[in-house]
């Protein structure tokens, strides 16, 4: 029953109904750092998990983000999280390409070996990246501080460094 529940929670997370901005994804520049909305990324994730990852545009500052993977922590064997991410591509300038600071809210799951109990939590993730010019690719590293809610509450941290590719 409880990992039904935790997969659950987990799958309306994921599921967040939030719809593309259609006016954003028609852009004249043929620079792929220039328009975001409806573009999917699929890479992946190496630290806190490590696996693979996705990430999806709802318009030029809105994305959901996941990642499923391996953990490290005490006998979990699979990993999941996905956040909603708001984007600031004003604080730090670059010549080439953009270079997006975000900050969200998400929430974990992390399934667990040897009759321990699976662990359910919420992140608040924190990050930079950087958006290749004339690429369909981007790399980023972020910390998410995490509050595991079940089995019992206590603190975390999660993060990583990735790359993606953008479809």
């Amino acid at each position: 029953m409880k990992k039904l529940f935790y997969t659950a929670t987990l799958a309306a997370w994921c599921a967040l109904p939030v719809h593309a901005d259609e006016s954003m994804t028609k852009n004249n520049s043929p620079d792929f750092s220039e328009a975001y909305a409806g573009k999917l990324g699929a890479g992946v994730i190496f630290g806190e998990p490590v696996g693979g990852t996705i990430k999806y545009w709802f318009n030029d500052q809105l994305a959901l983000d996941g990642a499923l993977g391996w953990s490290a922590h005490d006998d979990t064997y699979l990993y999941l999280h996905s956040d909603v991410l708001w984007h600031n591509f004003n604080l730090i300038p670059v010549k080439e390409g953009r270079m997006p600071v975000y900050f969200g809210v998400g929430g974990l799951a992390r399934f667990r070996n040897h009759d321990r109990d699976n662990e359910v939590g919420v992140r608040l993730p924190v990050g930079v990246s950087y958006m290749f010019k004339h690429a369909p690719v981007d790399v980023f590293v972020e910390v998410a501080p995490a509050i595991d809610l079940a089995p019992s509450v206590r603190g975390d941290f999660t993060g990583g460094f990735g790359i993606r590719y953008w479809f």
